[in-house]
């Protein structure tokens, strides 16, 4: 049985990735931690669209966190380990794991990523493109 989406119109042709991106994206929703902020900046003439994803990561230092990008994913892991030596009367603040996934569109760049007071900032970009417009002669036989 044939799976029907709003990609399979016959005037979309080989946007079988761009499906497929969608489902993976809706697969890493996840539980929703950490919490997250995704701001825009406009873009100007010196530079195109720019992105900043902000992350809640109260608790966990620089050595906790890696930032990778696989494929077309931006992918954040959050690993803490549980310190023994400790003996809590009452915990509240649990040492968890986690790992957020972005699907990034073609051209966008990773500029940076920040952890301060708590926020890990990783800041994207998508340089300014050029419209290309293309002739196509037409063969006679």
């Amino acid at each position: 049985m044939t799976r029907l989406t709003s990609l399979s119109s016959p005037f979309l042709l080989g946007f079988d990735q761009i499906e497929r991106l969608i489902d993976r994206a809706s697969k890493s929703s996840g539980d929703g931690y950490p919490p997250y902020n995704i701001e825009r900046s406009a873009a100007s003439d010196d530079h195109g669209e720019r992105l900043r994803i902000t992350l809640a990561v109260a608790g966990f230092r620089r050595e906790d966190l890696e930032v990778s990008l696989e494929e077309n994913q931006l992918v954040i892991r959050g690993r803490q380990t549980e310190d023994e030596a400790r003996t809590y009367l009452h915990r509240g603040i649990a040492a968890r794991q986690f790992q957020r996934a972005f699907v990034l569109a073609d051209g966008m760049e990773v500029s940076g990523a920040n952890l301060e007071n708590g926020l890990l900032s990783i800041d994207l970009a998508r340089p300014a493109s050029a419209r290309i417009v293309r002739k196509v002669e037409i063969a006679s036989r």
